[in-house]
């Protein structure tokens, strides 16, 4: 085709070249080249004129492209995934994976799984939108021209409410995707209260799960060693109560802490257990928060299924939202985690690990 594909570009969509035929990979260069140098809104045809192709080739080329060529996302996303933890994740580095969810507005009658519902973006308190939401998985990495870490989807499925698998089934499968595709590299997935659930049982063993824990969870205590009598042995230890109650009686660590560009003292408490509701025999690793100058039992609380985590390091908390969020209002919240204060600098809106205490 007569369209003219600046060589940086190309290079970056040579990554792409092996998920697609020769013709399919000259229409994708040229609506990827239209829908950056386009001014306009990039509808399918208008990434067509804006790649200069509207007088020289018909524009159902690309219609074609998306709705009858051979080609498959989730093998595209990979491709995007393993080039990303290539170039911006250190080598044998671990990779920060967010798991949301993003509405796209349509209101047609005819617009395929459009409904009615959460959105995040919304005005008003009720919060409900109208369009097409996706599960999407983003890697989460510091680039060099920014100053914050950003949030790079890679893959995504469409949520059609009561019809579809949940948000939360469907971000593990996605994630269970992209875990295999990276050879082996240790995944850090993280999510707000949304994506907690028993689909983020029994995960791979260098994968591990991180989100806000639930105000009324009860705790149990580790799964104690067989006693070696008769019967059904104890899945669970003694029970701990809520994260209020074991608040109550922990043991704090005076902590410098990082969140939000702000460094701050706060105390710190943390628990191996079992989360028996949600993980079932999975053991995590609850982390309570409290500011100084709280009137409740803790500030934050956050579970976690990362048990290998050597004192004094940073784990991954809850990313902040990225280009594929829609929830805005409550990103600041779902967001929240620190890192000792080391007296280096720190990237200005980076998110901000918790570290577990010594």
């Amino acid at each position: 085709m007569p369209v003219n594909v600046p060589p940086s570009l190309l290079i970056v969509l040579e990554v792409l070249r092996p998920c697609f035929t020769a013709p399919s990979f000259a229409t994708l260069a040229a609506l990827v080249t239209g829908a950056l140098s386009g001014a306009g809104r990039r509808t399918v045809t208008g990434m067509w004129q804006a790649a200069g192709l509207a007088g020289s080739v018909h524009w159902s080329r690309a219609h074609r492209f998306l709705s009858r060529a051979v080609w498959d996302l989730d093998q595209v996303g990979l491709a995007l995934a393993r080039a990303v933890v290539a170039r911006l994740v250190p080598d044998a580095g671990a990779v920060t994976v967010a798991v949301d969810d993003t509405l796209f507005h349509r209101y047609g009658k005819k617009v395929h799984g459009a409904r009615y519902q959460h959105d995040g973006s919304a005005k008003g308190r009720d919060g409900i939108g109208r369009g097409n939401c996706f599960v999407i998985v983003g890697i989460v990495v510091a680039v060099p021209f920014l100053a914050r870490q950003v949030c790079l989807p890679v893959l995504f499925r469409l949520h059609i409410p009561k019809t579809s698998a949940s948000k939360t089934e469907q971000a593990r499968a996605l994630v269970d995707l992209l875990a295999a595709a990276l050879d082996g590299r240790t995944v850090h997935v993280v999510g707000d209260a949304l994506y907690r659930g028993p689909a983020w049982r029994h995960l791979p063993a260098h994968v591990t799960f991180t989100t806000h824990l639930a105000a009324n969870a009860v705790l149990y205590g580790p799964e104690p060693p067989r006693a070696g009598r008769r019967g059904h042995p104890a899945w669970k230890g003694q029970r701990l109560g809520s994260a209020a109650e074991i608040a109550a009686a922990a043991t704090w660590r005076r902590t410098r802490v990082t969140r939000y560009e702000t460094t701050e003292t706060v105390d710190l408490a943390v628990i191996t257990c079992l989360w028996w509701g949600s993980l079932h025999r999975t053991p995590v690793r609850v982390v309570l928060a409290r500011d100084l100058d709280e009137t409740k039992p803790y500030t934050l609380a956050l579970a976690t299924t990362d048990l290998t985590t050597p004192a004094g390091r940073s784990w991954p908390g809850t990313p902040p939202a990225g280009p594929s969020s829609s929830r805005s209002r409550t990103a600041r919240t779902s967001s929240e985690r620190a890192t000792p204060n080391t007296g280096s600098p720190q990237p200005s809106s980076a998110p901000h690990p918790w570290a577990w205490p010594t």
